[in-house]
This record gives C-alpha cells, structure tokens and sequence, in this order.
C-alpha cells in the first residue's frame, strides 16, 4: 500500500503543476512533511515511535499514539480492541525498560510513574512495575529480567510492524489507489496469460510432431509410402479430379476414382478446358496414358489405406475380425487370442466375471516415463497437493520434479552421506524430510533449493528407516535403528540377519528443531520399519521388524493397541479409507486388514506374490543377481479406498477391494517396466489419478488414470 500511495503522490503532483495549482502543491507538500500517517509506511512510524523514546519525550509518544488510536485503532472491530491495549502496555514497558537501562533509574522512570499512576493503577498488568523504580537491580530480578533482553524488545517491534501492516492492507482504499492495484493486477494477469500461450503453443507443437511420428512409423505398402515421388503435373492432375468429382454426383464411392468413359451412360466427360488448376498454371493437357496410370495409383492408395485402417493395427497385428464372414466359434477364439491391453483409442475395457460382463473401473489414458535416476528406486512420493514428486534411489540421489503440464526436474540433492528415507512435510509442502544413514535429518526447502538445517537424531541407532509429518502439525516421527541391520541392497550371497536389531521411534519439531519425547516400545527396542498418520493425526499406526503392528494414540502419546501381525517383518502399514483398519504387508507374504477396534483381529487376508512382497531380485549378467530388501511404500489406495495398487515383475497392479473374503479381485495391470517395481504411490489430489511406479532399473512411471463411474 505504501508505494501505491507514494506512486499516487506523485501523480497528484503532476497533474497540479499541470493544471497550474501552484498554490495548491504548496500546502500538499508542507502537509506531506508533516505527514502523521508517514505515507502509510510501517518502518516509518515504528522509528517515529523509537526516536520519541529514545528522547525520553513521554507526552509526545502519549499524543502520537493517541493519533493513532484515533486514525487508525478506533474504525477497528470490539475483538480487536484487546490486541491494540497489549501493544500500548508493551509500548510503554519498552519506554520504561530504555530509561532504567540507559539513564540507570534517573528520575524520568519515576516522572513516568508519576504521570501515569491515575491510568495505569487500575490495570492489573502494571501492579508490579510500580515498584521497578526502587529495586537496584531490576535487569537481575526474576519478575523484570525477560524485559531487558534483546529478544522481547525485537518480538515486540516486529509485532507491532506486523499488526500495522496487516491493518493499512485490510483497511478500505479510495478509487485512486485501488486504481493502482487494478492496473498492477491486470498486468499480472497479462504476463500469466502470455506464459500459458506460450505453453500452449509448444504443447501444439508437440502434438503436431508426435502425429507426424505416428504417420511415418504407421506400416503401408511399399507403393504408398512413395506416393510423394509424384511429379507436379501428376499430383496437380489429382487435385484437379478432386475439384471435379466434389461438384459430381455419384452412386459409387469408387466410381469417383474412375475414368469418366467408364462411368455410366448419358453422363458426359468434361474437356480439358474445364480444369481450373491446369487453365490457371497454362500447362498442357495430360495425355489419356497419364490420366488412367495417375486414377489407377489414387484407387489403389484409398483402397490399401482403407484395408490398413480396418484390418491391421499399429503393431501389424491382424484384428479379430476382418471383412470375409466369420463364424460365431472363429469370433470367440480370436477373443481370447486378444492381448489384455488397452487399444490406442482409450476404450472402455470390459471383463467377464462370474458370465457376466462388468465395466472396468478405470482407464488408462496415458504412461510417462521419468528416467533420471541410474539405480535402483528405495522411495517414490508425491506431495499433498499432488504438484510434485521426491524420489530416492539407492545411490542416496534424491530427484524432485513435476509432472504437470510437462514433466521437468525442479531440483537434485547428492548428500555425502547415505539416505535411506525421504517424507514431504505437510505444512508447508515445499519442505522435504530426508533421513540419512548416520543418524541425521535434514530438512530441505524445494523451492530454494537449499537445506534449511540439519538434526542429529541417534548415534547409538544412526540409520533412520522411516519419515511421518503429522497432518495437524509442524512434528514428524521418526523411526531410528541400530547398524546391524541389513542394508537396502545386498547381492546373492549375503545372508539376512533373522533377529530384530534394536530401534527408537522418536517424536521432533520442526519449528524448535528440537526432540519432543521418545515412544515406548513393549516388549523391547526394536527397529519401526515403516510408520503412517490417520487423517488427523491422533492416531499413528507402525510396523516393526519384529512383525509386531503399534497402534499409538498421539495426544497421550502412548501406545493404545499392540499385536502380533506377520511371521516376519512388517513392510508396510496404511490406514484404510474409513479409519476403522488397518492394511499391512509382511515378510510372510501376508496382505492383513486388522480391526483397530478389536486388538488383532482379520478382517481380510490375502496372500500375495514374492513380487508384490520382496525382497526383490533382479538378475544380471553372469549369474549375478541384485537383491533389495522393501523400504518404500508397497501398496496405496485410491481416493475412495475402494481399491488397492501394488508392486509386480512387470509394473503396477491394480485390485478391488471386496467386502467380502472371495480374494483380491484384479482390476487393471499398468504394465510398462522391465524390472521388478519395489515401490508405488497413488494421488487423487487431481481429477485424473495419478499412479507411480518405481523400479529397480532406475525407471519411474507415471500412469494417468480416468475412474469410470457406475
């Protein structure tokens, strides 16, 4: 608001020299000078204020205060009205606390007293300080102490700074500033609408060049893949028959492409003169030769397009159908000869289950491939407001990018120590949590690419295996385990440690950056392998290397439910859509819905794939086989719970829910890896959703999904 005022000043100031008010300009800059209100600059009346007490001029920090409270205080709602008297109380702390500290308790704190005692004697809040004029040392007195440090007198600046600033943007505006913002708002708004024009026009570009690399990887004979070798009288002869037979009328589609001899009598062929493409250029008229020769390569070229469109596909598959007869036996053979894929038109794909034709409940529209990593893949995650992606191979690399409108990489983080675990902060959702093997935490601001600062977790147990924020809050929770553990990838020969290493789950601010209590584990410390928040945040459910699933309610912080889940590790623990479960995938190969309700009771149990599981295996060369034990996110549900992706060989799968216990029901498989994927997320924030697939080979893909409603 101030340098709107102060760009209006100037006009005003213009516009009288121009029209010759002279007079006028001299009382509107003499009454600048004096200007109160300082141009509505906050800096500049909090130094008005701090030179009034420097002085010691106490009537004229009552009187300039008054002004305020009469300009600017008094248009203020009743709730206001307390904040405003906490800051006038703080205003004359500040003058009382800068007389004893600079003039050593000089009579101007007791003419301070003296001048105040009929306002300030009723007030409970000063019934203490009237004593500060005769205690020696008030700097050392426990009462007095807190004002007299730098750190009050700042707080109190700032929230006097802050409270006026808000007050001069909230505060009404005449039509000649708000003018001003209109033309900066409008500005704005021209500029964003020039970025998104110029995004438009690559993204046409885009489109136009991946039509064009369709058309030229689309299989045609070879006669047609020349037909651009034709001369200029040949191809001006075409358009020429084109013009004629557009004016035409004809029984047969092909008859158009024939010579007008062949046509049916009574119909007359028209000269050469009747072209107005060849009487235009003054070309010579094409010989009968010609003619025929350039009608029998269009004939052949529509008829072979036209066979190419409705009998093979992009693949050069035949379809299951053709254009002789075929018997209903024929059909339902090349049914199910079919592949289980979505076609190139994004078709609703429909699936036989129990005889009965069920519509498939999602779509795939489109897959992207985001292959900037050169490992393996430990974590895959994707911020709340679904804008952005972090993702951890095992190098410890940690890539942040985006995927919509185009996919780009917005930030790289290489650490000289080891990561083993990554987690978006909830408020902001700019900060990422990045847990290290040495017993660290750093929390990293994406948008200014640069760490904001660094926690020293645990020594004693330095690897830090798991990351939760709580939704309502600036916490996170953190999961510390001893070094005995196995590592994330271990090659063939390596044997697994079966007894659970030690751990701690631990509870830090990120605002104090300050640990705030340490969970109790029963029966003993044992490593927390994966950890996850309810809505809310009052409750957090964990899973441990022991297979034992923690139920925590976090406004006692204390564990509320405890039990036995896998034989094994606990991999991975989500809540379920309503908050009433719990799902969980163990080292058994177990996929569980506990009842929170009923301490360890199955609602549901599958059992799943080593796949889907883990640990993972890739093979490589010379019998060499990589091994990775599960850290990330195994399994993720979609906006309404109803349905569940999981890890496989291939890629992504996809299954519905049942409510009752007839086994997972396989819905959609996503597809589109080469290795096996270790770990997957899926966000709804967006009306399409969005499922990422995260794999050995260092591969993410990122697949978009349409729900079809019933």
């Amino acid at each position: 608001m101030a340098s709107a005022v102060e760009r209006t000043d100037d006009l005003v100031r213009e516009y009288l020299i121009y029209r010759g008010f002279t007079s006028t300009l001299k009382h509107l800059d003499s009454e600048i000078k004096s200007d109160k209100d300082k141009g509505f600059r906050v800096d500049k009346i909090i130094d008005q204020l701090q030179q009034l007490i420097q002085s010691y001029d106490l009537a004229g920090l009552k009187e300039y205060w008054a002004y305020l409270d009469r300009r600017l205080f008094s248009r203020l709602e009743d709730v206001y009205r307390p904040t405003v008297n906490k800051l006038r109380t703080s205003l004359y702390r500040f003058y009382v606390i800068h007389t004893v500290q600079v003039l050593q308790n000089t009579p101007k704190t007791q003419e301070f007293f003296q001048k105040q005692a009929l306002e300030l004697q009723t007030q409970p809040e000063w019934r203490d300080w009237f004593a500060l004029p005769f205690i020696p040392a008030p700097e050392q007195n426990p009462s007095f102490s807190p004002y007299f440090s730098r750190q009050w007198a700042d707080t109190f600046l700032v929230s006097l700074h802050n409270f006026l600033s808000v007050l001069f943007q909230s505060s009404p505006q005449p039509v000649l500033l708000s003018f001003d913002n209109e033309v900066q708002r409008i500005k704005t708004v021209q500029e964003e609408n020039e970025e998104l024009r110029q995004l438009l026009f690559a993204l046409q570009v885009e489109w136009r060049q991946k039509k064009d690399e369709e058309m030229v990887h689309h299989k045609l004979p070879p006669y047609v893949q020349h037909m651009d070798r034709l001369g200029d009288t040949e191809l001006d002869l075409v358009f020429s028959q084109r013009n004629v037979n557009m004016t035409t009328p004809s029984r047969n589609f092909f008859s158009t492409f024939l010579p007008q001899t062949r046509r049916a009598p009574g119909k007359t062929a028209p000269g050469p003169q009747s072209s107005p493409t060849q009487a235009s250029l003054g070309r010579k008229d094409p010989t009968a030769a010609q003619v025929h020769q350039c009608l029998f390569i269009i004939v052949v070229f529509v008829f072979s397009v036209f066979i190419s469109r409705f009998m093979f596909l992009e693949k050069g598959e035949m379809l299951p159908w053709s254009l002789e007869k075929k018997t209903d036996s024929d059909l339902d053979a090349q049914t199910e000869a079919l592949p289980d894929q979505t076609d190139s038109t994004n078709q609703t794909r429909v699936c036989e289950v129990g005889g009965a034709a069920v519509e498939q409940p999602f779509i795939k529209l489109s897959q992207e491939e985001y292959g900037e990593h050169h490992s393996s893949i430990m974590h895959c995650r994707v911020d709340c407001s679904g804008r952005r992606v972090a993702s951890l191979d095992v190098d410890g690399v940690v890539k942040v990018w985006a995927f919509n409108p185009i996919m780009q990489t917005k930030a790289t983080i290489m650490s000289k120590s080891p990561l083993l675990s990554l987690e978006w902060a909830a408020k902001p959702d700019r900060l990422l949590l990045l847990g290290s093997g040495v017993g660290t935490v750093k929390l990293y601001d994406t948008d200014a690419k640069k760490n904001l600062y660094e926690m020293t977790i645990d020594d004693v147990h330095p690897r830090i295996l798991s990351l939760a924020c709580s939704p309502s809050g600036t916490s996170f929770v953190c999961s510390a385990a001893a070094q005995a553990a196995p590592s994330g990838v271990v090659t063939e020969g390596d044997a697994r440690v079966s007894a659970p290493v030690s751990g701690q789950l631990l509870l830090w601010d990120t605002k104090t950056v300050k640990q705030q209590l340490q969970f109790a584990l029963e029966p003993g410390p044992v490593a927390i392998n994966c950890t996850a928040f309810n809505h809310n945040g009052n409750l957090l459910v964990t899973g441990a290397a022991d297979g034992m699933i923690r139920l925590f309610d976090m406004q006692r912080y204390e564990s509320a439910l405890s039990w036995k889940a896998h034989d094994g590790e606990v991999y991975s623990v989500e809540f379920s859509y309503d908050e009433n479960t719990v799902f969980s995938i163990g080292e058994d190969g177990k996929f569980v819905q506990w009842n929170i309700h009923r301490c360890g009771v199955k609602q549901s149990e599958y059992s799943l794939s080593q796949d889907a599981v883990g640990p993972f295996v890739l093979s490589g060369y010379s019998g060499y086989k990589q091994v990775q034990v599960p850290r990330g996110r195994l399994f993720a549900f979609d906006s309404e719970g109803q349905h569940v992706l999981t890890c496989s060989s291939s890629g992504g799968v996809i299954y519905r829910l049942n409510k009752v216990d007839t086994g997972l029901e396989s819905v959609l498989s996503l597809g589109g890896h080469k290795a096996p994927v270790v770990t997957v997320d899926w966000c709804s924030a967006m009306d399409c959703g969005t499922c990422l697939t995260a794999s050995m080979d260092g591969k993410i893909k990122l697949s978009t999904l349409l729900a079809q409603k019933p």
